[in-house]
């Protein structure tokens, strides 16, 4: 505790400076005033701590020394010819990457990389031959790579969220989603993922699911909580279910599964009875759940691993 105690407090001086010698509006004043006061409440801070618990360095000076560490473990700046090669190799791999060849692309952009490391559109590429290749926790590493390098550079937040969504870290994807949209506020592929990350989330209530444990009772690609939620899967599921010949079917099912036999049989073919009448009674809905599920019809929307943004690489 008294690590963390002394980051409160060095943030608490932090804002106490900036109050009296930021040349903040009044406003602004309050407001750090206000921050100062919660902090000291929540953290139980009081005058005496100011003696015992002071680190020897500023936060600012602290946040300086870390930024300047990171700029000096960056690479040296390429030559010319060295870039030229280098953006050379990355088309390659971009076009590597429109055929499906995945490995060769992350070959061309690890070359690429290695010719001109202060690239961040290279990392971020590589990101997305990785998660391609369900490599995300290393499509993770290179977009913090490309970030490191850039801060303002949306594609790599969004291509981070991706990948984060596949690994079923919905709470991480939503972060990186948000500042997707701070950056790009217009793209609409950053706000619709957004928005799943944030249905996945709250289907979850709050907690990320286990690593490899797909949505949906383990079907892939299938989104219960938004099926249960569809009126009119609800609607026709009630007709179905008050159907005579239906509800005999159901009868036998269960009489030969309580027997020890006939029960995987007779699902089949209730499951068969089932799809037939939904498919006549209400086509569009569906070619819905097709569209939801993945299948046949159009891309499953609640696929973290489907990459909607523009699918030329830069």
């Amino acid at each position: 505790m008294s690590s963390v105690k002394r980051l409160a407090l060095a943030i608490v001086q932090f804002l106490a400076e900036q109050k009296q010698y930021g040349n903040l509006l009044p406003d602004a004043q309050e407001s750090l005033e206000v921050a100062v006061q919660c902090l000291e409440t929540a953290f139980e801070l009081s005058p005496d701590d100011a003696a015992s618990l002071s680190v020897s360095k500023s936060l600012l000076d602290i946040f300086h020394d870390a930024v300047a560490s990171e700029v000096s473990s960056m690479p040296d700046e390429a030559s010319e010819e060295s870039k030229a090669q280098a953006e050379k190799l990355k088309n390659e791999g971009n076009n590597l990457m429109k055929s499906e060849q995945f490995n060769e692309a992350l070959m061309c952009y690890s070359k690429a990389i290695e010719l001109d490391g202060r690239n961040a559109v290279y990392y971020c590429n590589r990101a997305a031959a990785h998660s391609k290749l369900n490599q995300h926790q290393n499509a993770i590493d290179d977009c913090k790579k490309a970030i490191n390098i850039d801060p303002l550079y949306s594609k790599a937040y969004g291509r981070m969220g991706l990948a984060h969504a596949s690994l079923n870290q919905h709470g991480e994807a939503v972060r990186c989603y948000e500042r997707a949209v701070q950056l790009e506020p217009d793209n609409e592929s950053y706000q619709s993922n957004l928005q799943i990350a944030e249905e996945k989330l709250k289907q979850t209530g709050g907690a990320e699911r286990l690593p490899g444990m797909p949505p949906g009772l383990g079907i892939p690609g299938l989104d219960v909580g938004a099926m249960l939620n569809n009126p009119g899967l609800m609607s026709m599921a009630q007709q179905m279910l008050s159907n005579p010949n239906m509800q005999q079917l159901m009868n036998q099912m269960m009489a030969g599964s309580s027997q020890g036999g006939g029960g995987l049989e007779s699902l089949l073919q209730v499951g068969q009875q089932l799809a037939q009448q939904m498919q006549a009674t209400n086509p569009e809905l569906v070619e819905q759940l097709r569209r939801q599920m993945g299948g046949p019809g159009g891309p499953n929307p609640f696929d973290p691993t489907a990459d909607s943004e523009p699918k030329d690489p830069q």
